[in-house]
């Protein structure tokens, strides 16, 4: 089929953004490493779970307007939608976008539209052209290039996709320009022209805006569990102040942008990000404190009953009615509780997938009528309609009591 858009990446992100556009008429090519992905795609198939993602999925297929590969073809579109992770030190790694780019490349011509949706360090669009015009000089100023990140919650996406306001930022007005004009066919929220520096820059100041403010409502979590303070209580009694609005806490931050935005701030300015390390710091160390928590309960029952007891340990996703474990701090205590742990005293609790690589996955009913102690680490509805959990020991440590 002749193609008008080529999405680079069918993940979180990537499908969902090629399904939107699908759905207006557009006909899509969405490109993926991973053949399994390519292939479920291209039944109609999805591999995450994203509420209508499945149903546009399927129409768009059938009705031709989108097909997945391992390679891209010729286009007049192309979106950079690859993972951003950082490397062991923290620091971003754009080799996904680096090779993306690479691949596409040879297929650009005169007039295309070249754009980074992907969380990207400050420069990185810059990079990309610069890579372009070595690579291509025949282009050098005849294609239009620019960065517009997305900003949509896992578990609303394809509503957010369409309804969210979009940054959008070119390397010049006329790359900015040619972006908005794109966009402008799938999105009703507002399109803000800037520069791909200051649109780069926004994508990381608001997910580590989030990030702080969570860490001030986790900071204040282990406070009042010192205080003998019941933090929920507390929390929605300081927010009646009509100008307070403290978030609740949980068990740490997870997921691919709150948990790692941050980073690449820190990354490039070390000295002057004192205030958004510090939240990354505090973050992390609430999955330790929970983890040291579990570990002290398990303690109190032995030493009061004379045996081990059961724990289930409630959600790994990184937050609420979603599969996604990326970064995820329920995964995380999970883990390191199962290192010193025998399966026979632990159930893993998951309801949104059906397998886990390290850990064996218990059915939600079995594990409360086994275990004796209950902890919750994620607010899955499923968790919320429990009823028979009055005879156990619960830790709470997302408020879903």
């Amino acid at each position: 089929m002749k193609v008008e858009v080529v999405t680079m990446g069918l993940g979180y992100i990537g499908l969902p953004t090629s399904a939107l556009i699908a759905s207006n008429g557009t006909k899509v090519l969405g490109v993926d490493i991973n053949q399994k992905i390519v292939n479920q795609v291209n039944k109609g198939k999805v591999h995450i779970i994203e509420p209508d993602l499945e149903k546009v999925v399927s129409e768009t297929v059938k009705k031709g307007y989108l097909k997945a590969s391992t390679d891209p073809i010729s286009a007049e579109t192309y979106l950079i939608v690859v993972p951003t992770p950082f490397k062991k030190n923290n620091e971003p790694d754009i080799s996904f976008i680096e090779a993306a780019t690479h691949k596409i490349i040879p297929l650009l011509k005169k007039g295309d539209l070249y754009i980074i949706e992907s969380t990207s360090p400050i420069g990185t669009t810059e990079k990309m052209q610069n890579l372009i015009n070595k690579s291509r000089p025949d282009l050098k100023g005849d294609i239009y290039i620019a960065y517009c990140p997305e900003r949509v919650l896992p578990g609303n996406i394809m509503y957010e996709l369409v309804k969210n306001d979009r940054v959008i930022g070119g390397i010049d007005n006329s790359s900015t320009q040619k972006a908005i004009s794109f966009y402008s066919q799938y999105v009703q929220g507002k399109l803000h022209a800037t520069n791909s520096r200051t649109a780069e820059m926004c994508k990381l100041v608001e997910n580590s805006s989030r990030d702080v403010e969570i860490a001030f409502a986790n900071e204040l979590s282990i406070i009042c569990d010192k205080a003998d303070v019941n933090v929920w209580e507390l929390i929605n009694l300081a927010n009646k102040h009509p100008r307070v609005n403290i978030l609740q806490p949980g068990c740490g931050v997870g997921g691919h942008c709150i948990a790692v935005d941050p980073y690449f701030i820190i990354s490039n300015f070390p000295k002057e990000s004192k205030i958004i390390k510090t939240a990354r710091e505090v973050n992390n160390f609430k999955a330790e404190w929970c983890v040291q928590k579990i570990k002290n309960a398990q303690l109190e029952f032995e030493l009061k009953y004379k045996r081990k007891p059961k724990v289930a340990l409630m959600g790994l996703a990184f937050k609420a009615n979603i599969d996604d474990l990326r970064e995820s701090p329920a995964n995380y205590i999970a883990q390191k509780i199962s290192q010193s742990n025998s399966n026979e005293h632990i159930f893993f609790v998951e309801p949104n997938i059906k397998n886990h690589k390290k850990l064996k996955l218990t059915n939600l009913h079995v594990a409360i009528d086994k275990a004796d102690i209950v902890t919750f680490l994620v607010g899955h509805k499923e968790f919320k309609e429990l009823k028979n959990i009055s005879n156990k020991i619960v830790y709470d440590f997302c408020g879903i009591m």
